[in-house]
C-alpha cells in the first residue's frame, strides 16, 4: 500500500509543473499513475483474499478451494503484468520521458532513459503476456532495466538536484 501511496503522491507532486507546458499529457501521466496504482491495489487485494481463503477454508470442497485460489493467483499475476508492466511503460516511460525531453527539466540522458525504457518495458511485457518470453527471464530483465534506471535516477536526481532552474523559468515565462 506504501507503493500505491507513493505512486499517487509522485503524480500529484509533478502535475503542477508538467501542466504548465503540457496540460493534457500532464493529466495523462497522472491518470496512468492512478491506473497503475489501481492495478497494484487489486493485486494486493487478491493476495489478501487468497490468504483469507486459506485461513478460513474450514470444511469447504478442496477442488473448489483450489479453483478459487488459482483464480486469485491469476488475478494477482495479471494485475502485475498490466499495471507495472504496460501502464508504467506508457505513463512513466513514454509520457513522462517525452515531457522531460521537451521541457529540459532534467538532463537529456535521463529523458532518453525514459524514452527508451517505456517502449522496452511495453515490448517485454507484451511478449510476456503473449507467451513469447517467460516472466522473470533474462529477456524480460533487459526490457525492464532501462525503465528501472529511469525511475531510480529520476527520483534521485530530483531529490538531490531538482528541476533545471532555467527550464522552470522558461515554463513560468511561457505560462504568463
Amino acid at each position: 500500500m506504501l507503493l500505491v501511496a507513493a505512486n499517487i503522491a509522485t503524480a500529484l507532486t509533478l502535475y503542477p509543473v508538467l501542466r504548465r507546458r503540457f496540460p493534457v499529457l500532464g493529466l495523462g501521466y497522472v491518470s496512468a499513475r492512478l491506473v497503475e496504482s489501481a492495478f497494484i491495489a487489486f493485486g494486493i487485494v487478491a493476495v489478501l483474499a487468497l490468504n483469507t481463503l486459506r485461513m478460513n477454508a474450514g470444511d469447504a470442497d478442496p477442488a473448489a478451494l483450489t479453483a478459487v485460489g488459482q483464480a486469485l493467483v491469476a488475478l494477482h499475476d495479471w494485475t502485475f503484468k498490466l499495471g507495472p508492466g504496460v501502464v508504467v511503460g506508457v505513463g512513466n516511460g513514454i509520457i513522462l520521458g517525452y515531457i522531460m525531453w521537451k521541457t529540459r527539466l532534467v538532463p537529456r540522458f535521463l529523458s532518453i532513459l525514459g524514452l527508451i525504457g517505456g517502449p522496452a518495458l511495453l515490448a517485454s511485457s507484451t511478449a510476456v503476456m503473449l507467451g513469447y518470453i517467460e516472466i522473470g527471464s533474462t529477456l524480460q530483465g533487459l526490457g525492464v532495466a532501462p525503465e528501472f534506471l529511469w525511475e531510480l535516477l529520476l527520483g534521485i536526481w530530483l531529490l538531490v538536484r531538482g528541476f533545471n532552474p532555467s527550464s522552470v523559468a522558461a515554463l513560468d515565462a511561457r505560462q504568463s
